[in-house]
C-alpha cells in the first residue's frame, strides 16, 4: 500500500446477469481524508461500497487495508467490521425499542455479565467525546433521524473503526443536522479516520470532502482533489459529456407562448413532507415540459407534491385559472392529472393482476370501485390501448409480471392514457427499456402534446429531454435553481446551471 493509505481496492469487478456493474474499479482512501463517491443512477457505487462491506462477492481484484499483511478477504459485514470498515446508511439499521447505551454496545461481549452502570458510564463518556449531546439511557425511537446517525456513527468508532462508510446520511435531516453530523465528520477525520461520503448534494461535497471519485457505468471516471474539480466539470464527469466537444441539439419543438392561454395547472409555493424547497410551477395546453438536475435533486420529489403522491405542506394550486385543493392522487386524478411514477416494479404495476386489470385500475379508482365496469367493456379498454401502444402481450388476461419492462411500462402509460387526462406526468418513462421502445415513447409524448394535452416529462439522459421537452425546470439539492427555454436548451447550459454558474466554477 502507498504511503497514508488506510484503504485500497485495485481492479475491482463484479457482474450479475446481463450487467457489468464494475469493471476494473480502483479506488484510494487516506487517513484522516473524507473522499466523496460520486455517480448517477447505476454508476456502480452502492455495488462498490457492498464489494468492500462484504455484501456481495467481488468477481476479481484486490482488497488492501493498513495494518493488514497482504490482500483482505471480506466475505461478510461481520467481517468487515472485524477488520476496521464500518457503515452507516441512510436508514439507520439500529433498534428503536433499545436505549441509546444498549444500541453502542449491542452484539459486543456476548456470554459475559453486562454491567448497566459500566455500559451507561462508557456510553457517556463516548457521546462526550464526539459532541453528542444525549442521555445514554434514552430510547432509541425518541431520538431524532439525525442523533440516531450520530450514534450509529458513534458505535462504529467505539469498534475502532478506520474506515467510516456514510451511505447518503444527510438525505432526511434538516440544515441544523446536517451542520452537526458535518462538524462530527470533521472531529473523526482529525482522528486519522478515512470516512467515505456517498451522496447527491453537490454543495455538501464542497463544504465538507478533500478528493472525489467519480464512476459511471461501473467504471472509474478518476480521482479528484476538490480544489481542482469546479462543478461544472463534475456535473460533465458524472453525464459522461466533455463540455469542449459537446454538440448542441437543435430542439424541433415550438417554444410555447408565455403569453398563450391561461396555464392548465399553475402551483405557487408549492412544498412537500420530502424535503423539498418551496417551488412555484405552470404549464400550458399542449406544451411538454420537464424537471432536470442530478439523481436526488428533487425532480421525482416536486412531480409527486404536485400530484399529491407525498404530503402538501403549503402552497396554493389553480386549473385553468381556477383554485382547487389537491392534497392526495385521487384529488388531482378527478382534476384530470395523470402520473406514471418513476419506479413502476414498486408503484406502477400490480404484479399478479392481469394486463386488462392493470390498465383499467386508474379510471376504476376515478369511477368508484362500486361501479366495476363489466368484463366486456374492460377488454374492450384494454384491447384498444393494446393496440394503440403496440403492446407485446398473449392477450389481455396475462399477468403482466410477465411482460418485458418495456412492456409494462406501455401497459401503464395506456392506463393513465385510458383516463384522458388534460396534464400527463411522466417520471423516468423510458428508464430500463430499450432504444426502439425509447423513440416510440417519445414520439408518443410529442404527439399527445401536438393533440393539447400537458406534459411534464422527467429523464436521466439529457439528450432525451432536450429532444422532448421546450422549457427546463433545473432542480438541485431539492430546490428550483433556474429555468431554461429556446436557445439555453443546450448541454452545456443545463449542466452549468445544474453545478450553480459561478464564475468561479465555471471550466478552465
Amino acid at each position: 500500500m502507498r504511503e497514508g493509505s488506510v484503504l485500497e481496492m485495485t481492479g475491482i469487478y463484479k457482474s450479475f446477469p446481463g450487467v457489468k456493474a464494475l469493471q476494473n474499479v480502483s479506488f484510494r482512501l487516506c487517513e484522516g481524508e473524507i473522499h466523496a463517491l460520486m455517480g448517477e443512477n447505476g454508476a456502480g457505487k452502492s455495488t462498490l461500497i457492498k464489494v468492500l462491506t462484504g455484501v456481495y462477492p467481488k468477481d476479481d481484484g484486490e482488497i488492501y487495508l493498513k495494518g493488514q499483511q497482504g490482500a483482505v478477504k471480506i466475505h461478510s459485514p461481520q467481517d468487515a467490521q472485524r477488520v476496521g470498515i464500518s457503515t452507516v446508511y441512510q436508514e439507520i439499521s439500529l433498534c428503536p425499542n433499545l436505549s441509546v447505551a444498549e444500541n453502542i454496545y449491542l452484539g459486543r461481549g456476548e456470554g459475559q455479565t453486562v454491567s448497566w452502570r459500566k455500559m451507561n458510564e462508557g456510553a457517556a463518556k463516548l457521546l462526550s467525546s464526539l459532541g453528542i449531546d444525549v442521555k445514554p439511557t434514552k430510547q432509541l425511537a425518541s431520538c431524532s433521524i439525525a442523533v440516531q446517525q450520530m450514534i450509529a456513527i458513534a458505535r462504529a468508532v467505539d469498534m475502532d473503526c478506520r474506515v467510516l462508510i456514510l451511505d447518503e446520511p444527510t438525505s432526511s435531516l434538516d440544515e441544523s443536522e446536517v451542520a452537526k453530523l458535518f462538524k462530527m465528520m470533521r472531529d473523526l477525520k482529525k482522528r486519522g479516520v478515512g470516512i467515505i461520503f456517498v451522496t447527491h448534494f453537490l454543495d455538501q461535497v464542497y463544504e465538507v470532502c478533500d478528493k472525489i471519485t467519480v464512476l459511471r457505468d461501473g467504471k472509474l471516471v478518476g480521482e479528484y482533489q476538490i480544489e481542482d474539480m469546479p462543478r461544472v466539470m463534475l456535473v460533465s464527469k458524472m453525464l459522461g459529456k466533455e463540455l469542449d466537444d459537446m454538440a448542441e441539439i437543435k430542439n424541433d419543438i415550438p417554444v410555447c407562448d408565455q403569453k398563450d392561454s391561461t396555464p392548465v395547472y399553475e402551483a405557487e409555493g408549492l412544498c412537500s413532507s420530502e424535503g423539498i424547497q418551496p417551488f412555484d410551477f405552470y404549464i400550458r395546453r399542449g406544451e411538454v415540459n420537464g424537471f432536470t438536475g442530478l439523481l436526488g435533486s428533487g425532480r421525482s420529489e416536486s412531480v409527486r407534491a404536485i400530484f399529491g403522491a407525498d404530503k402538501v405542506t403549503s402552497g396554493t394550486v389553480k386549473m385553468n385559472g381556477k383554485p382547487v385543493n389537491i392534497t392526495k392522487p385521487i384529488d388531482a386524478m378527478r382534476n384530470g392529472i395523470a402520473y406514471l411514477p418513476e419506479d413502476r416494479k414498486r408503484d406502477g404495476i400490480v404484479g399478479d393482476l392481469s394486463v386488462r386489470d392493470n390498465i383499467i385500475l386508474a379510471l376504476q379508482v376515478i369511477t368508484g370501485f362500486f361501479k366495476p365496469f363489466s368484463k366486456a367493456k374492460a377488454t374492450e379498454f384494454a384491447e384498444e390501448y393494446i393496440r394503440l401502444l403496440d403492446i407485446k402481450t398473449a392477450s389481455v388476461n396475462t399477468p403482466i409480471k410477465s411482460l418485458s419492462g418495456g412492456n409494462q411500462q406501455k401497459v401503464i402509460l395506456g392506463r393513465w392514457l385510458l383516463t384522458h387526462p388534460k396534464y400527463l406526468i411522466l417520471d423516468e418513462p423510458t428508464r430500463g427499456i430499450d432504444v426502439g421502445t425509447k423513440v416510440e415513447i417519445q414520439k408518443l409524448v410529442l404527439k399527445l402534446a401536438s393533440e393539447g394535452m400537458s406534459v411534464t416529462f422527467i429523464s436521466s439522459e439529457t439528450d432525451e429531454m432536450l429532444r422532448t421537452c421546450s422549457r427546463l425546470i433545473v432542480m438541485r439539492d431539492r430546490k428550483q435553481v433556474g429555468e431554461l427555454t429556446g436557445e439555453q436548451l443546450t448541454q452545456n447550459t443545463i449542466m452549468s446551471t445544474i453545478a450553480g454558474g459561478g464564475n468561479d466554477e465555471q471550466a478552465e
